[in-house]
């Protein structure tokens, strides 16, 4: 063997391990986020089959004021309190109503527009996409499970890479058949090899497309993707942020759920105290109740007559937050209403007035749920969702059929691998990523202590 070509299976070997390792460590967490997923992206087509009658109602010409449906949800939950109202766009549907109660957790109550009637209500992190919504983000375990999720979103990435060049026909004219599509025929280990190549290879462009419109959304990386946008002013439009008092809070923070663009924007406040918001604001203040009619007049005078979500204040300070969240985000619009002088606060924002990252990412994020293009966008987000599970399937057996028995069987690492251009991108990603830079650092030197002797 000449010296290159010893080099050339060096690094194959090296990025056969890494690929290895990347591998056993997120498959687990990949088939649950895929599942999760599949689920998410059809979440109203399930809810609208499990419960219709919260769901559909006659349809009516025209609506009781929003005050007489907050009304009465909070007296289907004596002592409750309601944050939000998500008032419908089409007339066959019911309005949504936040409402935490004096105990237990917190209820989404659904009013029939047309009368006010209470229709019901659920507990949403009950229902299967509530479940699949809260495991997608953080497993269910919260911080933690978020952050862990991030982790495995990162190195998928190395997977995708690390895939992508064991693909690579090596020598040779390469053939097809088990290349660019896979081999049925085969049996064993072959079996398994020839549909985990093709299998990425077709689906390797919408995963990544996944991962990287996830990644605004997560804990580390998500925060770091907005500080930095804004500061470059490619974000949220800082001229939107004059009209923030110096200690108001983010809108994210104020109202428990904004568009990804506004979630670090400072929360305007009303002209009266000075108290802060420490947590998605609820409300029974009758005052404040009463006040949700003008609002919805006036935001109905600014063209929003259905279809937006309407944050009620909790605190003195505290003000009417109205945004639309539709399918395509070229739509969206927030105002801020004053919640004594129920004026208007500052200028009302709109997707075109946001920087161009905030853009993308609003237009990635919603392809990534399946929103943008309808169901033929929910059918394409589908294919990498299944493709993970064959991936994920099809590497594991690959694994476990060629893995000696009492051992990892993990691609021992060989000396003479030309890597510094691979190392340097890895301390690349790892600064842009910086969770995934700390998650390297700890499984090189494991991998160095411990699971060399392993192998």
């Amino acid at each position: 063997m000449t010296v290159n070509a010893s080099r050339s299976a060096a690094l194959y070997r090296t990025i056969w391990r890494w690929h290895f390792w990347a591998g056993l460590i997120v498959a687990p967490i990949l088939l649950i986020l895929s599942l999760t997923g599949a689920i998410y992206l059809f979440g109203d087509e399930i809810d609208d089959a499990l419960y219709p009658q919260l769901r559909f109602v006659q349809p009516h010409a025209a609506s009781v004021p929003a005050s007489a449906m907050i009304r009465a949800a909070l007296a289907a939950q004596p002592g409750g309190a309601v944050s939000r109202i998500d008032l419908p766009d089409q007339p066959d549907r019911s309005a949504l109503l936040f409402v935490t109660p004096p105990e237990g957790r917190p209820l989404r109550v659904y009013a029939d527009p047309g009368t006010g009637r209470v229709l019901g209500s659920l507990d949403y992190a009950l229902t299967p996409v509530g479940w699949a919504n809260d495991m997608h983000g953080s497993l269910t375990i919260g911080t933690w499970g978020g952050r862990i999720v991030e982790l495995a979103a990162c190195w998928t990435l190395v997977l995708i890479a690390t895939g992508l060049f064991l693909w690579c026909p090596r020598g040779g004219r390469p053939q097809l058949a088990g290349t660019l599509w896979p081999r049925l025929s085969r049996r064993g280990r072959r079996f398994w090899r020839d549909l985990h190549g093709p299998v990425g290879l077709w689906t390797v462009g919408l995963i990544a497309f996944l991962i990287i419109t996830g990644l605004p959304w997560a804990g580390v990386q998500g925060d770091l993707i907005q500080r930095v946008s804004a500061a470059a002013g490619v974000g949220y439009p800082a001229s939107f942020r004059a009209h923030g008092a110096p200690n108001s809070v983010p809108v994210k923070a104020a109202l428990g759920d904004a568009p990804w663009t506004l979630e670090t924007a400072p929360m305007p406040q009303s002209h009266a105290g000075h108290a802060g918001h420490d947590a998605p604001p609820a409300t029974s203040d009758g005052a404040a109740i009463v006040g949700v009619d003008r609002v919805t007049a006036l935001l109905a005078a600014r063209g929003m007559t259905g279809g937006y979500r309407l944050h009620l204040p909790a605190a003195p300070n505290g003000v009417y937050a109205a945004y639309t969240y539709p399918d395509q985000p070229e739509g969206q619009r927030t105002i801020y209403v004053d919640r004594y002088s129920f004026r208007q606060i500052g200028p009302e924002v709109r997707f075109a007035d946001y920087g161009w990252v905030g853009r993308a990412v609003e237009l990635g994020v919603q392809i990534h749920m399946g929103n943008y293009f309808g169901t033929a966008n929910q059918l394409l987000m589908l294919v990498p969702c299944i493709g993970i599970w064959l991936l994920a399937i099809s590497g594991v057996a690959m694994w476990w059929k060629r893995r000696p028995r009492g051992t990892i069987g993990a691609p021992p690492p060989l000396s003479g691998a030309r890597v510094g251009g691979l190392l340097a991108t890895l301390v690349v990603a790892g600064i842009l990523l910086p969770l995934f830079g700390a998650s390297l650092v700890i499984l090189a030197t494991a991998d160095r202590l411990l699971f060399s002797r392993m192998a």
